[in-house]
């Protein structure tokens, strides 16, 4: 089946944003400069917010090498975007290497996003035989007891920090992922020390969006979040990491209300407009936390996916924004989060299987961001 036809999901994970989108209400050439691959479902660790539900389970319909070939010849067609291999846990699929290099060879810039337990120097040395210059690696606290707990794996903290260090020995560039809870809320500034003490070059934020397992832990709130942000925005002018909040859109705005230049970043939600995920089955979907069945590339080739979606398509003229979204200032900047505004609309997902096929959304992709307080000029409920 042809699922365009009708409307419709790592951490590096977690989607670097910020790449150039449309302007508002007008036509323009989308082209793919970042997704994600699901590439597995098995992984070692039982994260408690982790959006793919992962179990050490290994799917039989999983793309298989040969099809995960396909895949990046298909995106190969397109573009030559940044193809973040994640999982679950991808350094769990013994062909990775040979998938890392295979895109590599397309013209594909690859990267890996990993809880960084299984990489030592070797691993680290074959990473970047592969092709793959940067991982981005889970870290959520500097504690290793609450970083523990929050992964599920005692020991995990101290095997990341071993990975790290290893990847930066060998060469690798190494970007933190850290999911913001009322856990670590008060832990940030710590983890940005620990990171530069490491050498990490980068940090983006992750903010819980309601998908898997993330459905069940405490989530901060909207106040919180936007402190947060405006936190993180603050510190990043004083210091050497390149600092930037994930799946919290509003960033732009707020920078642009602190005085921030913001030019390296083009909008803040960029799912769909220059961004995809493809799940472990092959099903194309906005984003990791939208799971909004756009086709699978199995059946349909990911071009006609990218171009073609009627999904997708709507995600692109900003126009169709409701509720404040559609009628803020800052909506070619920022968006708001798709997901979450699906998300808290709706009761949609308790595990990684439950892709929605369009005719059975419960939820509004393009209602306005429900975690944003901003009040757009003029406006009237």
């Amino acid at each position: 089946m042809d699922n365009n036809k009708h409307g419709q999901g790592g951490h590096p994970g977690g989607h670097p944003g910020g790449h150039p989108g449309a302007a508002a209400g007008g036509p323009k050439k989308h082209i793919p400069r970042i997704i994600s691959w699901n590439s597995t479902f098995k992984c070692d660790l039982k994260c408690a917010h982790c959006y793919m539900d992962a179990q050490e389970r290994e799917s039989a319909k999983e793309l298989s090498t040969e099809e995960g070939k396909m895949l990046i010849d298909q995106i190969a067609e397109v573009s030559k975007p940044v193809l973040v291999l994640s999982g679950g846990e991808p350094l769990m699929r013994e062909d990775i290497f040979e998938l890392a290099r295979y895109g590599t060879d397309k013209g594909l810039k690859m990267a890996m996003g990993t809880n960084g337990v299984g990489i030592t120097d070797e691993v680290a040395k074959k990473i970047l035989a592969s092709g793959i210059k940067k991982v981005a690696i889970s870290m959520d606290s500097s504690s290793p007891e609450i970083h523990d707990e929050f992964r599920g794996v005692p020991g995990s903290w101290q095997k990341a920090i071993d990975g790290i260090k290893a990847s930066i020995r060998n060469g690798l560039g190494v970007q933190f992922n850290t999911t913001v809870t009322v856990q670590n809320f008060d832990d940030i500034d710590n983890i940005l020390n620990m990171a530069e003490s490491l050498g990490v070059k980068d940090l983006h934020l992750f903010f819980l969006v309601p998908t898997g397992r993330g459905t069940e832990v405490e989530d901060i709130t909207p106040e919180m979040y936007e402190k947060m942000i405006r936190q993180v925005l603050a510190k990043s002018q004083k210091t050497n990491l390149d600092v930037k909040p994930t799946c919290a859109p509003q960033y732009m705005r707020i920078a642009e209300q602190m005085g921030i230049d913001m030019s390296r970043w083009s909008r803040g939600c960029i799912a769909g407009l220059s961004y995809v995920r493809i799940y472990p089955e092959g099903e194309v979907t906005p984003c990791p936390y939208l799971p909004i069945k756009l086709g699978n590339v199995l059946e349909t080739s990911f071009k006609d996916i990218w171009e073609n979606s009627e999904v997708l398509n709507k995600m692109r003229d900003f126009d169709n924004l409701t509720g404040r979204c559609g009628a803020c200032e800052y909506k070619a900047k920022c968006g708001g989060c798709r997901a979450r505004s699906y998300g808290l609309s709706s009761d949609f997902i308790e595990a990684c299987g439950g892709l929605h096929e369009p005719h059975e959304l419960e939820g509004d992709y393009l209602g306005e961001e429900p975690w944003c307080p901003y009040q757009p000029k003029g406006w009237e409920a």
